[in-house]
């Protein structure tokens, strides 16, 4: 507790335990950490999210658990939404135990709440506490633009009506389809937990001092724009991917790298659908028959067994065009210069890490904000595809990879993501718009509520 007692400052920070949202929070905690001095953060998730997330211990960032509201005895049986709608039926009472905790183990009360915006109830627990809240979007800010609108939204096109009607109402939204918003905004069960606090998130966010950002001003810059009408500080201080604090040596014991090293520029198809979902079995089927048929050289980031996983013969058929490992060092990969196409879910940090590495991409989508990213990325941007019908099927994923590769358009592609490549890198430079706007928040979270307020 020396770091605790030695603090000027005791900041909480809340995780939102699933997906990839801890780790992003942690990047930003981190960057804040160093440029924070005599500031301890209290980092409150789950002990699975905790375990996964802090791979080694840091000076000023210490983690605490709170209870992840499974039943006694519980066992996952493969329904990824399970575990979050038992953890959401547990907040915020699990997390107000936690900080009382943590103020009675560190002797410090807290001076600022810094949480995953999907927590709405920070402007509660924030008030309680006499401090500011900060929150941290993690995904595109057309997405949050959306949850932002949902009763605007909602009034226009209904509940569970026509899919492709467009967001017309909606400034520089035209382009955006009703099918394209996340489930649960129009669509769905919208009183499930999670459409649930998304909603709240959206009605309570303008009580933030601030809302920081995982993207950078030029990406969607008229949607940014419209932000901050919205929203006193909105800041976009990433992409993190970009500024985070990381080790200098890359693990790639499956040696992706040194195999990519014997491809042509821009010829290797680069596969990873994310951690949390597999494709079915006929479109991963679908997805190797295109494959084999095109003849492209392959690298396949795949969790499970391909043998079992992947149509008979296949592995051996493409083994010389070929490469699938259980884990690759994705941000090293698609920087290389042998990668064509990032075949992807369409999740935010793939869409960041694909503008960084200037790969197009090919999005199949399956939840959250990912079929949002996916049109955006096709018709907003330019530089990649969602699949024809929104699966994979092998005329449709040869057609996609072909266009990509081989085609005119496919080159136009590649033009458009280097540019917003460029525009990421300036962005996170010593004078950069996101540089500068970190530099705010670093502020915000420095002073006390009655400043941060005056």
């Amino acid at each position: 507790m020396e770091g605790y007692r030695n603090a000027s400052k005791h900041i909480a920070v809340l995780a939102f335990p699933f997906g990839t949202h801890a780790v992003p929070l942690l990047n930003l905690i981190r960057r804040l950490s160093d440029a924070c001095p005599h500031t301890m953060f209290s980092f409150l998730s789950t002990q699975q999210s905790n375990n996964s997330t802090f791979r080694k211990n840091l000076d000023k960032i210490k983690p605490f658990n709170v209870w992840d509201g499974l039943p006694v005895g519980y066992s996952f049986r493969g329904n990824p939404h399970e575990p979050v709608d038992y953890f959401l039926k547990a907040v915020p009472g699990n997390f107000m135990k936690a900080i009382d905790a943590v103020v009675f183990e560190t002797g410090k009360p807290f001076d600022c709440l810094i949480t995953d915006a999907f927590y709405a109830f920070g402007a509660d627990i924030a008030d309680e506490l006499n401090i500011p809240w900060v929150a941290l979007w993690t995904a595109s800010p057309r997405a949050l633009f959306v949850h932002v609108d949902s009763d605007i939204i909602r009034h226009h096109v209904g509940i569970n009506g026509p899919k492709d009607k467009p967001l017309h109402f909606l400034p520089h939204f035209s382009s955006i389809r009703v099918a394209d918003l996340p489930n649960g905004l129009t669509s769905g069960d919208i009183d499930a937990p999670m459409p649930v606090l998304l909603y709240k998130m959206g009605v309570s966010l303008s009580r933030a001092v601030a809302i920081a950002t995982n993207s950078y001003e030029d990406l969607d810059n008229t949607v940014v724009n419209m932000l901050k009408l919205r929203f006193s500080t909105f800041l976009n201080v990433g992409p993190f991917n970009l500024v985070s604090v990381s080790s200098s040596t890359v693990d790639d014991s499956h040696g992706t790298l040194d195999w990519m090293s014997k491809h042509e520029a821009a010829s290797v198809v680069y596969i990873s659908f994310g951690s949390v979902i597999t494709p079915p079995p006929h479109e991963l089927h679908a997805l190797c028959e295109a494959l084999e048929e095109c003849e492209f050289p392959y690298l396949w980031s795949l969790r499970g067994s391909p043998e079992k996983q992947l149509p008979l013969g296949f592995l051996e058929r493409t083994s010389s065009k070929g490469k699938i490992v259980p884990w690759a060092p994705q941000q090293k990969i698609l920087e290389h210069p042998s990668v064509g196409v990032f075949v992807s879910h369409g999740g935010w940090n793939s869409v960041l890490e694909s503008i960084n590495g200037g790969v197009p991409m090919i999005c199949r989508p399956f939840f959250g904000d990912q079929q949002l990213n996916t049109r955006t990325v096709e018709v907003v941007w330019g530089f990649g595809l969602g699949l024809e019908g929104g699966t994979s099927t092998k005329e449709g994923a040869k057609k996609a990879l072909k266009l990509i590769l081989c085609s005119q358009e496919g080159k136009k592609m590649r033009e458009k993501i280097r540019v917003q490549k460029e525009l990421a890198c300036k962005a996170v430079k010593p004078n950069g718009s996101s540089n500068e706007n970190f530099k705010t928040l670093v502020k915000l979270v420095s002073n006390t509520y009655h400043q941060v307020n005056a």
